[in-house]
């Protein structure tokens, strides 16, 4: 009997220290995982401040570097002018990108929210011009209204186009543009086929600086966006809108904030672009201008924000610089595109991205 019950006491004993020595690893375990996590949460927070500090730093150089190059004191710089046009197109490739890119959904129509954006950012312009508003409080008040009036245009479009897809959509958004174009043409208020003219220019040094803030503004939130949990449903109904639907994902209500977005950015970039130039026409808006951006788009890569800004700046800079070369003009244009074309679709970019990837997993390690 004393035998059993000291046996009793040893394997007792034995159990205690075995469930103490599990708890004790346990609990080792799971402060080592806890450590880990909190090191790589460190690290990773750091990595990202890190990339809005170098990011931040960039934009003010690029900034600094741009203003150097001109007159601020000439408010007809043709460099100037060049560069706020830069920007206005930069912004025409990143709001389509949103439509195309994002959603997956061919938009042809894309010239006809610049258009509303554009004329009716004029008509509200010329009655603040009787408030003697400083010009740059102007100029973002018009843009914000051009893009309101585009984007409400937008939200008809999208919710018209709901059960719409690929060349079906592309047919209607074209279709749209062509309406807006021939509307604003048999209109006297728009001054017709000659235009709207006498539109406030808002072309000096502090503009150029609004124009290059908003330009920013408005690419950090698409770029947000994109990243989103919003922007996440988007890309998921472009990869396979039934499987999306079927997760809970309000496909309509996904698609039509799409178009209202896009089309309201288009309507800023169209506002800006009516108080560069001073004077808008219905065929500047027509289905070329809206291929063109496309174009943009296309080259640097759908639902890529970075390349769709890089492509806008080369093909806005490249008729320039062609623009002694007379009737080799347009043949030197169209070699470039087809020479972007395959280095996008080529192996020595994908090449380039995978080096890209393995550098960051180094870091990482």
């Amino acid at each position: 009997m004393e035998n059993m019950e000291k046996n009793n006491k040893d394997v007792k004993t034995k159990n205690i220290d075995n469930t103490e020595k599990k708890h004790n690893e346990q609990n080792k375990k799971d402060k080592e995982t806890k450590e880990y996590k909190w090191q790589n949460l460190n690290y990773f927070n750091k990595l990202k401040v890190k990339n809005y500090v170098v990011t931040f730093i960039s934009i003010i150089a690029l900034y600094i570097v741009l203003s150097f190059t001109f007159d601020p004191n000439d408010a007809f710089s043709y460099t100037k002018g060049i560069y706020i046009n830069i920007l206005i197109f930069v912004l025409f490739a990143v709001s389509l990108n949103i439509t195309v890119g994002l959603m997956g959904q061919l938009n042809l129509g894309q010239a006809g929210f610049i258009a509303i954006g554009g004329y009716s950012a004029a008509f509200i312009s010329k009655i603040l011009v009787n408030y003697n508003l400083p010009p740059f409080l102007q100029l973002i008040l018009v843009s914000l209204f051009g893009g309101l009036v585009a984007a409400v245009f937008g939200f008809f479009v999208g919710g018209s186009t709901l059960r719409l897809r690929g060349d079906y959509l592309a047919i209607v958004t074209l279709a749209f543009g062509e309406i807006i174009k021939s509307v604003i043409n048999y209109l006297d208020i728009t001054g017709g086929s000659k235009g709207l003219s006498k539109i406030p220019v808002y072309s000096d040094y502090n503009n150029f600086t609004v124009v290059f803030i908003i330009m920013v503004i408005c690419i950090v939130l698409i770029s947000n966006l994109i990243n989103s949990r919003d922007g996440r449903a988007i890309k998921s109904i472009r990869d396979n809108d039934i499987a999306a639907e079927s997760i809970g994902i309000k496909i309509s209500k996904y698609k039509v904030s799409a178009f209202v977005i896009a089309a309201g950015f288009a309507g800023l970039a169209g506002a800006l672009y009516a108080h560069n130039v001073g004077i808008i026409k219905p065929n500047i808006f027509d289905y070329n201008k809206s291929i063109e951006i496309l174009v943009f788009v296309v080259l640097g890569g759908m639902g890529n924000i970075p390349g769709s800004i890089i492509s806008a700046i080369i093909l806005t800079v490249l008729p320039e610089f062609l623009r002694g070369a007379d009737n080799l003009r347009m043949l030197l244009y169209a070699i470039v595109l087809i020479l972007m074309m395959i280095f996008n679709n080529s192996k020595f970019k994908d090449s380039l991205s995978m080096n890209k990837t393995f550098r960051k997993l180094r870091r990482e390690d």
